[in-house]
């Protein structure tokens, strides 16, 4: 058997294990749905009046343009609360032991790591296009066409599989289930400190200068112009070496938490 063949085989075994958890333990994957999608009722319904109309959206179409702006920081969420499942999962894995017994095992040894990631990134996919439908429900009015619509997804899945690494390292590094669930928090503040649900030039001088350079706002941007037809500018650019760097960074921590010492 190839080393590829040994690689993917493991690699699928993996992935099988981390869905069938998901499907044993749907709270979480409820609340990778769920905590966005009352985050997106409620912005829009409850603050969408005002702010559309700060916006510049007429009175009768506040609530839709607001849903316009907001949905791409609200998909943002999402991504990030499903970092919150992962690194719980992996510390889970890590503390019950389980690990320990893989590693003595005759697999491909990053195929537990990729198991992780591929099963976050595949309910993650799932949670956005449920949220996408929500959104259109509730007056959500991207004016993409199908290009643009799949280069949307292929940002939202770059993006989540970066964070997912990221979270993956998370997992590994912390020392209980409990301080696991507590480290990618930061990752789900990342949007309201950006562009995700009011301009960055109604901030204040040092809160603007944090929003524009930090990761999540010129993703959210690239969004927010492929499905809805708003300038991009160099944020495509921005957001890819963001992508790129988020998950080189998650998974060299990974490989290097996941290589140490058993005995932590």
């Amino acid at each position: 058997m190839s080393t590829i063949t040994f690689a993917v085989r493991d690699s699928r075994t993996m992935l099988r294990r981390n869905l069938r958890r998901a499907w044993r333990y749907p709270m979480m994957t409820l609340m990778l749905i769920g905590i966005p999608a009352i985050l997106l009722l409620l912005f829009v319904y409850v603050f969408g009046g005002t702010i559309g109309t700060a916006l510049g959206a007429g009175p009768g179409d506040s609530r839709a343009a607001y849903a316009d702006y907001v949905t791409p920081g609200i998909l943002l969420i999402s991504i990030a609360t499903g970092a919150t499942g992962t690194a719980t999962s992996m510390a889970m894995d890590m503390t019950e032991g389980i690990i320990a017994r893989f590693k003595t095992m005759a697999i491909f040894r990053p195929a537990v790591l990729t198991g992780h990631v591929l099963g976050n990134t595949i309910q993650t996919v799932l949670s956005l296009a449920l949220l996408l439908v929500i959104a259109l429900l509730i007056g959500f009015q991207p004016t993409a066409t199908p290009i643009e619509w799949f280069a949307a997804a292929g940002v939202l899945i770059a993006i989540t599989v970066a964070v997912t690494w990221l979270s993956v390292a998370m997992g590994l590094a912390a020392k209980t289930v409990e301080g696991a669930s507590n480290l990618p928090m930061p990752l789900i503040l990342l949007p309201f400190l950006g562009s995700g649900f009011v301009p960055t030039d109604s901030m204040p001088t040092a809160v603007r200068w944090f929003a524009d350079y930090q990761p999540f706002t010129p993703i959210m941007e690239t969004v927010r112009g492929l499905l809805l037809g708003t300038s991009i500018g160099i944020n495509a650019v921005l957001g890819a070496a963001w992508c790129v760097a988020l998950a080189m960074i998650g998974y060299a921590w990974a490989k290097k938490l996941y290589n140490r010492d058993p005995t932590r």
